[in-house]
C-alpha cells in the first residue's frame, strides 16, 4: 500500500515540538493507568508493562496506540523537524516483534474477543495503514512486525460490524461510525465491501438527526456528525448529498458558519470534560469531510466548511493544555484534523 506525502501539519514549528516532545514522554509513562483488562486467571494479575508491553504508557491502551500513530504520522510529515530523531526512537523501542507478538497473545484469549472495539481498534488499523503507506525501511520493518495484530483487529472490526443489530450512537470510544469509519480507511477488497453495504443497512434509512441534542457533557465525537462522515465514506456524491437532505435537513445554505458553535471545556484538568476540547477537533475533521463529499455545486458546502473552520480555530487554540488529562491524546486529535487524515 503506497500513497503520495500526506499534508505538512498546519501548526508551528514550536507547537509541533512541544506536541511530539509529550506525546513521547505519555508513551513512556506507565502511570497513571486505567486498563479495560478482563482477569483471566490470577497471572493477569500484572503492571501495564507486562501484560500488554508495546502499548502500555498514555494513560490507556487506546491512546498509547494512537500516540504511536501520532509520531510516525508527525515523522512522515515533517522529516525534517527537530524530533524526529527521538520520535523514531519511540517508535523502534515499542514496535518490535518480541514485544507485538506479546500484544497478539494478549488480544488473542477468548475472553477478549471485545477488546477495544471499536475505538481502540480503529486506531490499530490506523497506525498500520500509516506505516503501509510510508516510504521508509524503518516504517516497514515495524509494519511487518505489526501485521498480525492488524490483522487481528481487522477480523474482529469486520465481525463486529456484521453482527451488530444496531448502532452504538454515543459520543465517547464506544460510538459505532468513528471506529468504522477508521476500518474503512484502512480494509480494502471484499472485507471493505461487507462492512459498507452493512453500514448502509445500519444507517441508510436515519432521518432527521438530533444534532440540537449535541453535546452531551463528556463527548469527543458528534453522534450526528459521526455518522455522516461515515456515510460519506459508503454513498458516491449524489447519494450522500440526497441522504444528508434526509438526515440533517436544516443545514444552512448561505455559508454562514454560526449553525454550529464550538464548545468551551470548563475545566481542562478533568479527563472527562476535557474531552469538549477534542469535540471541536473531531467536529472539524468530520465537518471538512462532509463538506468535501458533497458535490461541488452543494450550497451547503460554504456552511459546512465555515463551521470547520471555526472549530480548528477552538481545536489548536486549546492545544497549551500541559496537563496530563489532556497532553497524552489531545494532540492525536489535532495531527489528524491538521494533516488531513480522514480525507
Amino acid at each position: 500500500m503506497m500513497a503520495s506525502s500526506p499534508a505538512v501539519p498546519r501548526l508551528p514549528a514550536a507547537a509541533l515540538e512541544a506536541l511530539a516532545e509529550r506525546i513521547c514522554a505519555a508513551i513512556g509513562r506507565e502511570y497513571p493507568n486505567k486498563i479495560a483488562h478482563a482477569l483471566c486467571s490470577d497471572a493477569d494479575v500484572a503492571p501495564p508493562r507486562r501484560l500488554t508491553p508495546a502499548f502500555f504508557g498514555c494513560y490507556d491502551w487506546h491512546s498509547a496506540v494512537h500516540g504511536h500513530w501520532t509520531l510516525a504520522r508527525l515523522c512522515r510529515t515533517a522529516p525534517n523537524a527537530s524530533f524526529v530523531s527521538a520520535a523514531r526512537a519511540v517508535l523502534d523501542t515499542s514496535l518490535t516483534r518480541e514485544k507485538l507478538d506479546a500484544e497478539l497473545a494478549y488480544l488473542s484469549h477468548p475472553d477478549r474477543m471485545g477488546f477495544e472495539l471499536p475505538y481502540g481498534i480503529g486506531w490499530l488499523l490506523t497506525l498500520q495503514r500509516e506505516l503501509a503507506e510510508w516510504d521508509d525501511d524503518d516504517a516497514r520493518r515495524w509494519g511487518v512486525c505489526l501485521q498480525p495484530l492488524a490483522e487481528l483487529g481487522a477480523e474482529r472490526m469486520q465481525r463486529y460490524v456484521e453482527r451488530l443489530p444496531f448502532p452504538v450512537r454515543s459520543g465517547e470510544h464506544s460510538q459505532t461510525a468513528f471506529g468504522v469509519s477508521l476500518f474503512l480507511d484502512f480494509a480494502t477488497g471484499p472485507a471493505r465491501d461487507s462492512v459498507a453495504r452493512r453500514v448502509r443497512q445500519l444507517y441508510g434509512a436515519d432521518r432527521d438527526g438530533a444534532l440540537h441534542l449535541e453535546p452531551s457533557g463528556y463527548d469527543f465525537l458528534s453522534p450526528c456528525l459521526g455518522e455522516a462522515d461515515l456515510l460519506r465514506r459508503v454513498l458516491p456524491p449524489g447519494e450522500f448529498a440526497s441522504w444528508l437532505t434526509q438526515f440533517l435537513p436544516a443545514l444552512p445554505q448561505d455559508g454562514d458558519g454560526s449553525w454550529l458553535e464550538p464548545v468551551r471545556c470548563p475545566d481542562r484538568s478533568d479527563g472527562k470534560l476535557v474531552h469538549l476540547d477534542g469535540l471541536n477537533a473531531s467536529r472539524a475533521w468530520m465537518l471538512h469531510g462532509i463538506a468535501r463529499a458533497l458535490p461541488l455545486d452543494d450550497p451547503r458546502r460554504a456552511g459546512l466548511a465555515a463551521a470547520a473552520a471555526a472549530h480548528e480555530a477552538a481545536a489548536l487554540a486549546a492545544l497549551d493544555n500541559e496537563h496530563y488529562a489532556a497532553a497524552h491524546w489531545l494532540g492525536t486529535f489535532a495531527v489528524y484534523l491538521t494533516t488531513l487524515r480522514g480525507l
